[in-house]
């Protein structure tokens, strides 16, 4: 099935759209919208039964908003529900994960802060961000 990624128009000032509705139109794993001086607005689609990857950020803080799907947030080894309109706020040096436990495509919105990716990076896969962090 073809899809069509939403264009993103960027401002160098500001960014200013409907995040949810660029949220559920992305296809890709990870794709990079806006990125300040000071933090980063990413959007995320997880397919079912998959998850983003344990991970830990020492020196980044990290906002994640459920904005369609099921899922669940692993902190430090403790599972709390991930479901439409939930906000997990992941501190520096926490470990973490988020898994997709629907049936359909987990949308996702995440703030880093620091920014964490190269403004407009585009991961179209999970397999695609890994090699690209271990490049």
């Amino acid at each position: 099935m073809k899809h069509k990624e939403t264009h993103i128009e960027k401002n160098p000032q500001f960014f200013d759209a409907n995040i949810k509705k660029i949220a559920k139109s992305n296809h890709y794993f990870r794709q990079v919208v806006y990125t300040g001086p000071h933090c980063q607005l990413v959007v995320m689609s997880i397919p079912p039964g998959d998850d983003i990857g344990e991970e830990v950020h020492a020196h980044t803080d990290q906002i994640f908003v459920v904005v369609d799907g099921k899922g669940q947030a692993v902190l430090t080894g403790q599972v709390q529900p991930a479901e439409e309109h939930n906000v997990i706020f992941v501190k520096a040096g926490t470990r973490h994960n988020i898994k997709n436990t629907g049936h359909e495509d987990l949308k996702l919105v995440t703030v880093y802060a620091p920014p964490q990716h190269a403004d407009g990076t585009v991961h179209k896969t999970k397999e695609e961000a890994m090699q690209a962090e271990h490049a």
